[in-house]
């Protein structure tokens, strides 16, 4: 059906600048991969970000398959990933060889926490996988303690916390590995996918561009002739004394010269939601059906913006403002252990209370960067209307 206001697959709108670096990389006479943008591009997400190394990557799985390889998992370990995630924060690590543990998150600010990852902890952990979901940066400090403690790699996965910080930091800056996502539906989308790796850690860096681009390296030898005896080399990549399998990961060129630009105005994008969701969630005040996670702080980016519902009526909620009201609501994070794919691979058990609490009664409103006030004004007086009847 037509929805007044659906629920969008596109973050935000592009600005002159962006569509102009967009045109300009595309009359550029060089490769339109792995070229100068791609190296201006991470350039200055390193100094955005403040890490210490950057790596731009087609799509933000591509990332995380990046970093489950350089985790080098042996039999029997373990990786512990909450159930309430997107997909792809966790097959990867399975595709790498890792055993899959189901944490469970904090019904408030819906991500985990030291006190939902600790009873999962056992002797075979190896990596814990920490999505910052919704924008919201979890508890790094106390997760990198506890993972400090006890040898354990840890990857956030800040797919949808761009520009979140936690105490002055950078989420994705702060455990071994950081991946970001610049999909459509990001607060920072690079012509529908594009991502990025971060990492404090020189031997991963010095391992990340081969593995990206087919094991492509130089010589281990000095050459009189550029072209003998070929253009370029393709190696494996070592780590520990052990092979690691290239892909081709790469991003393009013209999808990093517009996150250059974009990278000018992520701070003011994730404002702008941020201040709209806080309009959007006050307005609401005086109707507790509905509990929001309501953070003014630059700890949240509100990438989505969602709510609990506590009057057990979730789907009559859902259908009339669909169905009566036009405005496309939807349901998000089937909590991983209740997917076929992972009930085949041995994974459909988990004792995550909190996460089908909050999933069984959880909506996702529309929000995009392209809505307009009225909308926003349109969908709060829906919402308001509705809760009224139900």
């Amino acid at each position: 059906m037509n929805f007044k206001i659906p629920f969008s697959g596109r973050g935000h709108a592009y600005n002159s600048n962006e569509i102009d670096a967009a045109i300009e990389a595309m009359h550029s006479p060089m490769s339109l991969t792995q070229g100068v943008y791609k190296n201006k591009f991470e350039k200055k997400f390193t100094e955005y970000a403040d890490s210490k190394y950057s790596y731009a990557v087609n799509t933000a799985t591509s990332a995380l398959e990046l970093t489950a390889q350089l985790c080098q998992f042996n039999d029997n370990d373990e990786v512990i990933i909450p159930s309430h995630t997107y997909t792809s924060s966790a097959y990867p690590f399975i595709k790498a060889g890792a055993k899959i543990v189901w944490a469970d998150i904090e019904l408030d600010t819906r991500v985990v926490s030291c006190a939902t990852i600790e009873p999962c902890i056992t002797e075979k952990t190896k990596a814990i996988v920490v999505p910052h979901l919704y924008g919201y940066g979890a508890d790094m400090d106390e997760i990198m303690d506890m993972a400090k403690g006890n040898n354990i790699i840890v990857i956030e996965d800040a797919a949808q916390s761009l520009g979140v910080r936690i105490n002055g930091r950078m989420t994705g800056t702060i455990a071994d590995f950081g991946v970001y996502s610049f999909h459509s539906h990001k607060n920072m989308t690079t012509l529908g996918e594009g991502g990025m790796i971060t990492t404090n850690h020189q031997e991963y860096a010095e391992l990340i561009p081969m593995l990206r681009h087919n094991g492509h390296c130089d010589f281990s030898f000095k050459r009189e002739n550029y072209w003998r005896p070929a253009m370029g080399n393709v190696d494996l990549p070592v780590l520990n004394n052990r092979h690691i399998m290239p892909s081709n990961y790469c991003m393009g060129e013209v999808e990093c010269a517009i996150g250059i630009e974009l990278l000018d105005r992520i701070e003011e994008l994730n404002q702008q939601k941020r201040d709209r969701a806080i309009y959007f969630i006050d307005s609401l005040k005086d109707f507790d059906q509905l509990a929001f996670h309501r953070v003014k702080s630059d700890r949240h980016n509100y990438h989505l913006l969602v709510a609990m519902d506590r009057s057990g009526k979730r789907d009559e909620f859902i259908k009339k403002m669909a169905y009566e009201e036009g405005i496309q609501c939807v349901v998000q994070y089937y909590p991983l252990n209740r997917y076929d794919l992972y009930d085949k691979l041995g994974y459909g058990d988990a004792n995550c209370p909190n996460a089908d609490t909050f999933f069984d009664n959880m909506i996702s409103f529309p929000f995009q960067h392209m809505l307009t006030d009225s909308e926003l004004d349109q969908m709060i007086d829906s919402t308001k209307s509705v809760l009224k009847t139900i």
